[in-house]
Order: structure tokens, then sequence, then C-alpha cells
């Protein structure tokens, strides 16, 4: 066996020390694989598992759930939705409690439309600019005139786009749903940043609610509240709750110290250190979790579209239904524009309390109760002028379809990139390919194995990653599955998340590293990166429909888009967190540029890879589900019969079965578990 040798930068082999020679005999000997296994008892543990797979596969070929371990659980489901549907009208719980909750987010959403409808398009406009001028510090600074630009642009090209009505009833909708979410994420987070006992009482049903896919909030407040814009709201507001909850705990749990005791010292009662201590000073978290709640509640919104919200997000449900690509892009568009206000929005009143707190005292800006007064003022005088300067929508004559051109240019693509590839076949060969080569022998593999052995499997990867902590709820997850009786139907889902998150991986985890290696990379990718984090779940289903039609590989394909953002921001942050100085004292020693990476960054970055991989599982998990409105199939098919026929019997088990796929998923992948191994 030679001797290894060191390589430099330059390619050239280092000189070995002059004062010890290298001999043959001192090289390091290869280690075999049942050594290296038998040295890591975990790595052995799962290595045994899979192998019990596979052989229990191949031998018994049927992994069908036994019935006699399900249960029945569609009769009791039925009884209580006839019950529901029967005493909706005649019972306490809804004449005294639920009724008064649906009349008034109904009021509350139908008085925001009722104003913006008396401020005309015109009103509209001018509020909403005037609106984000303010948020961006007022005056002629920049940022002030760089916000309003963007908020005037957005109503106009929606205008013009002739989505004006429908983005007024989604930004009615959104307005109430953000204010209801900001106020009860705030109280949720003060009383966990305050209260160790409320800290860990909602941390656990945070998590669980971050492994929830969207579809699975709205079947229960459709069937309390009916189909219509009340359940949407509700379903809304507790999807988006949790980031401000956990992001204001995160601020005030993180508070300086020092400054606390001094508030303390100074002899300040414990209310009045909430709001002049903890509260400021978890200020930039509060605006993060505003923000993140802000998009949340819009990617929801557009979803709610399904159980009769109405809004931009109705426009693409129909247009879908119909294969309309040029519709349904019309309406993303606007969905896009509008979260790209509301983003640039929030996130220019953050830079402003920003510079308020690095120099006090600049003119030509409203402070507290007098710019409000001012805002109302304008309010009711564009509301009473409003209608005398223009129409209630955007005139027709000013609107430009794009939806034929749209139309024709997915036909071109359907026909020309879908097949006509020379040598290559196109996008629907390939997704022909996939299915036949790739997802149906996924799937088939799947159901071969028999029940236990997957069982198995799961303990065996959740006792590796997190002990007990990660195996027990993994292996119960993935039990209650069969239980339900959906065991078939949730393989087929397993599969094409499966198949999804190891394409976002890869992708993702190689742009990272470009992006954290090269400056140029990352300056070009940040604003496509910003554009798609904006973008609504929703919004990911028409470009995929024209390139790959239907079925499950497009839905795969819009999950890998709609996931890699969050993968590829999150490993090139965590690459370029590494320590310096790790990094500077392998380039001294003469390693190269491949070396630096895979023998320091990425070991010393791996807790941020971890967390890619958990952000990716859930975020997948989420989309795949929503892709089974373009024939997707598996578990979210389910769930949205059940939302469309307020079948409780038919939608609530699906919707229970994506949640365990979520949490057994989520366990396997927690980064907090396995930190330290």
């Amino acid at each position: 066996m030679s001797a290894p040798t060191l390589e430099k930068r330059d390619g050239r082999p280092a000189e070995p020390p002059t004062d010890t020679p290298v001999k043959a005999d001192d090289a390091p000997e290869r280690v075999s694989v049942a050594a290296w296994l038998a040295a890591r008892p975990m790595a052995l543990l799962v290595t045994l598992a899979a192998v019990l797979v596979v052989v229990s596969a191949f031998v018994t070929g049927s992994g069908t759930w036994p019935s006699d371990f399900a249960i029945d659980v569609r009769t009791p489901l039925e009884d209580l939705n006839d019950w529901l549907v029967e005493n909706r009208d005649s019972h306490w719980l809804f004449l005294y409690f639920l009724l008064h909750i649906s009349n008034n987010a109904e009021l509350a959403v139908d008085s925001l439309a009722q104003l913006f409808e008396n401020l005309g398009w015109v009103g509209v406009t001018v509020l909403g600019t005037v609106i984000a001028w303010y948020a961006g510090g007022a005056g002629l600074r920049p940022r002030a005139l760089k916000t309003a630009a963007t908020a005037l642009g957005v109503f106009v090209v929606c205008g013009v786009l002739g989505m004006w009505g429908p983005t007024m009833e989604t930004l009615a909708l959104m307005t109430v749903a953000v204010a209801l979410a900001a106020l009860l994420g705030l109280l949720l987070g003060v009383a966990a940043g305050i209260s160790d006992r409320c800290d860990r009482a909602l941390r656990p049903v945070f998590d669980l609610m971050q492994v929830m896919p969207a579809f699975a909030y709205l079947l229960p407040f459709v069937l309390l509240f009916g189909i219509g814009v009340p359940s949407a709201l509700v379903a809304t507001v507790i999807y988006a709750a949790p980031p401000m909850a956990r992001l204001t705990s995160l601020g005030m749990r993180g508070a300086n110290p020092a400054a606390l005791e001094a508030s303390a010292s100074l002899g300040a009662s414990p209310w009045q250190r909430l709001w002049t201590a903890r509260l400021p000073l978890a200020r930039k978290e509060m605006l993060l979790g505003l923000n993140q709640a802000i998009m949340m509640c819009l990617s929801m919104v557009v979803l709610a579209s399904v159980v009769g919200s109405g809004g931009l997000g109705d426009v693409i449900y129909r247009a879908l239904g119909k294969v309309n690509v040029g519709q349904a892009l019309t309406a993303g568009i606007a969905i896009v524009l509008l979260a790209v206000l509301l983003d640039r929005t929030t996130a220019a009143a953050g830079a402003r309390l920003e510079a308020d707190e690095a120099s006090s005292g600049r003119a030509a800006r409203l402070r507290g109760w007098p710019s409000w007064l001012g805002l109302g003022a304008l309010t009711a005088v564009l509301a009473a002028v409003g209608p005398h300067l223009g129409e209630d929508t955007w005139p027709r004559e000013w609107t430009y379809r794009i939806t034929p051109y749209v139309n024709d240019a997915s036909d071109w693509i359907e026909e020309t990139l879908g097949s006509g590839v020379p040598f290559f076949g196109g996008t629907l060969v390939w997704a022909e390919g996939v299915a036949e080569w790739v997802l149906n022998p996924l799937r088939s593999g799947l159901n071969a194995t028999p029940w236990w052995a997957l069982l198995v499997l799961v303990a065996a990867l959740g006792w590796a990653v997190g002990r007990w902590r990660a195996a027990i709820p993994a292996t119960a997850s993935l039990a209650l599955i069969g239980v339900l009786g959906l065991w078939t139907t949730s393989l087929d889902t397993l599969s094409q998340v499966l198949l999804a998150l190891v394409l976002t991986l890869v992708l993702g985890f190689a742009v990272g590293v470009l992006a954290a290696r090269v400056p140029v990379v990352e300056r070009w990718l940040r604003p496509l990166l910003d554009a798609m984090q904006t973008m609504p779940q929703f919004v990911y289903l028409i470009p995929v429909i024209a390139l790959f039609g239907g079925g499950r590989v497009a839905g795969i394909a819009a999950a890998v888009v709609f996931v890699l953002p969050a993968v590829i921001r999150i490993t090139a942050q965590g690459i370029q967190q590494v320590d310096p100085a790790a990094v500077e004292a392998a380039r001294s020693m003469g390693a190269t540029s491949k070396q630096q990476l895979f023998q320091v960054q990425l070991p010393l970055a791996r807790r941020a890879l971890l967390v890619a991989v958990n952000q990716g599982v859930v975020l997948v998990l989420s989309m795949v589900v929503i892709a089974a409105m373009v024939g997707g199939g598996g578990l979210g098919i389910e769930v949205i019969k059940g939302l469309a026929k307020a079948d409780l019997a038919l939608g609530l088990p699906a919707g229970a079965a994506i949640v365990c796929l979520g949490v057994m998923l989520d366990r396997l992948t927690q980064p907090a578990r396995a930190e330290g191994r």
C-alpha cells in the first residue's frame, strides 16, 4: 500500500517532513464495512432494520395493514356530521357562541369590503400609497418614496390586469385576519415569554401546528361555521398565529438581562417592566413575527377559496379546474404583487423603527396618536369624495387581458417542450418516465413491505436520531395511520414526499453551497429567492401544469420549486457562519477548496443542514397535499373531497393521517434531538 500524500492548493504534492520518514507500513489500513458498523451501533441498528425491510418485502410481497388492527372511524364521524348539520340552527353551542363568532367575522370582513367599495379605486390607491409612504418613514426619504412607489405600482397593475374586485376581497379578508392573528399571537407570545409553565405547555402545541398542512385546518371549521368567510377567517387566524407567538416569546426571553435589571432597580412594577422594557426590547422579533404572520395569512386566505372565501384564490381554483392557465396566472400575478406589497411595507416599518432607535428626533414624521388621527381623517375624506372621483372598481377600458396570450404560450410549451425536444423527449416524457421508473416502483416497494417491518425501520431511525423521544412519537404516528384504515393511501403520499424531499435536498444543498462560496451567485439569487418566498403555495401549481400537465409528477415539481428557497437560504447561511478561523487554519495547512468544504465547512454547518432537512420535510408534505388539486392523489384528494362536500367522515381521517405523517417525518429529522451525536 502506498503512503498517502498531501496536496497543496496548486495541486502539487506536498513534501513529507524530513525528520519523520514515511514508510509503507505506517499507512492506515482500509477499514472494512463490518468493522465500521461495529464501531457505530446506531448505524448498525438502522442498517439491520433496512435489511429486514428489503428481505421481508421480497418474501411476503404484501404489506396491507391487518383489518383486525383497524377501527371504524367513519360511522361515529358520520353520526357527528349529521348531528352538526341538524343542530347548527338550534343548539345552544351554535346560538350563543359559534354563531356570534361567525356573525362578527362576516361583519368585520364585509364592513371592510364595503369601505373599499366606498373609497373607490382612486381612494384605495391613494390611501394604500400613503400608508406605505408613512411605513417607510414619510418625508422625501428614499425608503419612503420607494415603498410608496411599490404600493402604487401594485394597485395599478392589479387594476390593469382586471383583478381589482378579487384583489379587494382578498385584501379585506387579509386585513382582518392579520389583525386578529397578530393580536392572538402577541398574547400567547407574551404569556410564553413571561411564564415558563406557559412556554412548556404551548411548545408542543406549536410544534404540532407547524407540521399540520394548511388544508388540515379548514375542515373542522367548515363543519362548525359552514362554507364561507367565517370558517376561512377562523382557520387563517389559528394557522398564522403561531409564528407571531413563537418569535414574540423568543424576543422576550432573549432580552438583555442588564436592561431588565436596571428597570427593576428603578422600582418598576411587573407591568411597567413589561411595557417599558420587555416588549420594546423584543420589537425586532415581533416585527419579524408579524411579517411571517402576514405571509402565512395570505397563503391560507388563498387556499381557503376551496371553502368559498372568494377573492383571488377562488379565481385560481376555478381556473385550475378548467385548466385555464392564463386566467390562473393573471390571478397569481396579483397575489404575488399583493404579497410583495405587504412584505415590503412591513420590512420598511421595521427598518424605520431601527433607524428611530439609532437616532431620535427626526423631523417630517408623524408620531403616536396624531398619525392615526391623520390616517383616519384621510380615510373619511376619501370615503366621502371617492365615489365622485371615479367608479367603484377599476375602469374596464383601462384593463388589458393577458389570458389569451398566456394560454397560447401554454399550448406552445406543451407541444414544443412537452414532447418535441430532440434527444430529450420533453417535460411530459420526463414526467411519464419518473412516474413509471421511480414513483411507481417506490410506491410498490412501500406497499409490498410488511407493516411491522416499516414500524421497525421507523423505530430504529427514531432511536438513532433522538432515542425514545423521537422513536416513540414517530412509530406511534405511523401505527395510528394504519389504525385509521388509511395505510395504502398514506404510503402513496409518502412515496411522493420522499421523492420530492430527495430532489429538493440535492438541488438545495448544491445551490446553497455554491451561493455561500461564490458571492456573485448569492447576489443574483437573493431577489429571486425573495420573490419565491413571498408567493403562496397555490401559485406554484400554475407553471407546472403547463410544463408537466397533471398528475403526481406535477405536484412533486411544484413542491420542489416551493421548498427550494428555504433549503438554499438555510444551507448558505449555515456555511457562511462557519468560524473563519477554522477555514483559515485548514487553508494554511494546504487543504484544497474541496477539502475545506467537505472536511471543515459542511461538518461545522451540520446543525444548519439538519434544520434545512427538517424544514424541507414539513414544507414538502404540505405542498404535495396541495398538489392533489392537479392530480397528485393520495391523502390530499381525500381532504379536498371532504372540504368540497363538507363530509367530516371523509376528510377528517385523511387530515389526521397527514398530520401523523408530518409528526413522523418531523421527529425523524428533528436536529435538536441529534445535537451532540
